[in-house]
């Protein structure tokens, strides 16, 4: 009999009376397997005409499990945007009490090595691809953007920025992070990700400088 992450099962032992024993079914890498099979299967079969059954099954799992990983298809595509508000923001607290707003936001996007490793290039390259094709998707990523620009402006508030410096450094940083994004996907060596955020970064201010300088057209 099954029940939740335990199945029960009977052991026979020769001259032994039966007794049950309980047998984990948790799957330790089942999150990871989810998503690649998500991912996989919406840039294989589209977004909308895939099903969460159809995602279980070729990961090799039940509907149940995914819904302990994912509360829909959905968030497949956005969940780790709730790892990268909170290294933002933690990164942006920690930084030296004297650092710069633009110390602070290169701290943030150093700190977003973590989650944006080797192994999850290629997965991102599939996000990219499905969010395009999908409207719905679109307003959802809206979301999960304003929520990661509200955490790095609310860490940057509590560092003393006033109002406006916290939300234009959000979208700095932001900004930055989409095209280190860009440009770390279309890549075709193994420089990690930071590296393409902090050169993202420093050419957003150059051109920001530039602006100030160009007589009007």
């Amino acid at each position: 009999m099954r029940s939740g992450r335990i199945m029960l099962t009977r052991v026979m032992r020769p001259g032994r009376l039966a007794y049950p024993v309980m047998v984990s079914r948790w799957a330790p890498d089942a999150r990871e397997r989810l998503e690649t099979a998500a991912l996989d299967l919406f840039v294989e079969n589209g977004y909308e005409d895939t099903t969460v059954a159809q995602i279980a099954d070729r990961a090799g799992l039940n509907r149940a499990t995914f819904f302990r990983h994912f509360a829909d298809k959905r968030e497949v595509l956005f969940g780790g945007e709730d790892l990268l508000a909170g290294l933002f923001g933690d990164a942006i607290r920690g930084a030296s009490p004297d650092a710069t707003l633009t110390a602070c936001l290169q701290a943030a996007l150093v700190a977003a090595d973590a989650a944006m490793t080797p192994q999850q290039r290629a997965k991102a390259a599939q996000r990219v691809l499905v969010v395009a094709a999908n409207t719905e998707v679109q307003e959802r990523g809206l979301l999960k953007h304003a929520r990661i620009a509200g955490s790095i402006s609310a860490a940057l508030r509590a560092r003393g920025a006033d109002e406006l410096s916290a939300r234009l450094g959000a979208e700095v940083g932001m900004l930055a992070f989409r095209i280190a994004v860009e440009r770390w996907n279309a890549s075709d060596n193994d420089e990690p990700f930071a590296l393409h955020a902090a050169a993202a970064l420093r050419e957003l201010q150059t051109r920001a400088a530039e602006l100030s300088r160009r007589k009007g057209v």
